[in-house]
């Protein structure tokens, strides 16, 4: 029908990404990222040895901060999907001594069994789909009763303006991760509960202007001198964060913590 929105084709989208996008590894930001994640998770999950951790995309793992490798190391049995197939085969290369268990997937339908999951962490996953609530269904599925999920997403209410610099990025067609949803913390906690979750408490990372993140990766890749003046830059948001734990909440990425009954 003319006019009528094309549906978005997110395996090929994403595939293409994962080829062509470089690994943000050790840029001074992403060093502040899994500061941020590693202190969500000692906050929010028990100790992890022996427990099965799910995790609802494998970029982190691909291009990132690596923070279910994190998890691994501290004893936890991992698991996670990815849309992206490219983005399976660099995760697994990156967890292979840990025997995980990943899979090319859909997190809109997951290919596990309800009840499998002790812990999930989900950060920066669902607002990339158009019926992210479905994708949100499928989390509470496969969670144990009793288990934890921390689910992530942009902060509509940045102080640093980020959904405006996206959107204003979409415009002109630059920005690389596709379509992206923000929320109000509200929001976010409305639509896990709508899902059957249970709320135990919410925080954010990355306490930062958005800007700055793309400039310190842009140099980290591309002028790696330059990058020892955006991490100068970046410190004082670490420190902040460290230092004044309420201004987590303000993160461009807001989280909740949740359980299932």
């Amino acid at each position: 029908m003319a006019g009528k929105r094309k549906k978005p084709n997110y395996p090929d989208f994403w595939n293409e990404v994962g080829e062509k996008f470089p690994s943000l590894k050790q840029a001074a930001s992403t060093r502040y990222y899994f500061e941020c994640e590693r202190a969500l998770c000692e906050q929010f999950f028990p100790p992890v040895r022996s427990l099965l951790v799910f995790k609802s995309d494998l970029w982190d793992e691909a291009k990132n901060s690596e923070i279910l490798l994190w998890m691994a190391k501290n004893g936890a049995r991992t698991a996670g999907i990815d849309i992206a197939h490219t983005i399976v085969r660099d995760a697994r290369n990156v967890l292979a001594p840990y025997h995980p268990r990943l899979a090319a997937a859909d997190v809109r339908s997951l290919p596990f069994p309800a009840d499998t999951f002790d812990l999930i962490y989900s950060m920066g996953t669902i607002e990339h789909f158009d019926n992210y609530d479905a994708a949100v269904r499928e989390l509470f599925r496969v969670l144990k009763p009793s288990g934890i999920a921390i689910i992530g997403v942009p902060n509509r209410l940045d102080p640093f303006l980020r959904p405006l610099m996206v959107h204003l990025w979409n415009l002109f067609g630059a920005y690389p991760y596709g379509i992206e949803k923000s929320f109000t913390s509200g929001e976010l906690r409305r639509l896990l509960e709508s899902a059957g979750f249970r709320p135990i408490g919410r925080s954010g990372i990355l306490f930062m202007p958005g800007w700055l993140r793309i400039l310190d990766l842009w140099c980290h890749v591309r002028m790696p001198r330059m990058a020892r003046l955006t991490g100068c830059l970046v410190r004082p948001f670490a420190w902040a964060y460290r230092r004044f734990p309420n201004i987590r909440r303000h993160g461009y990425l807001i989280a909740w913590a949740v359980r299932k009954p």
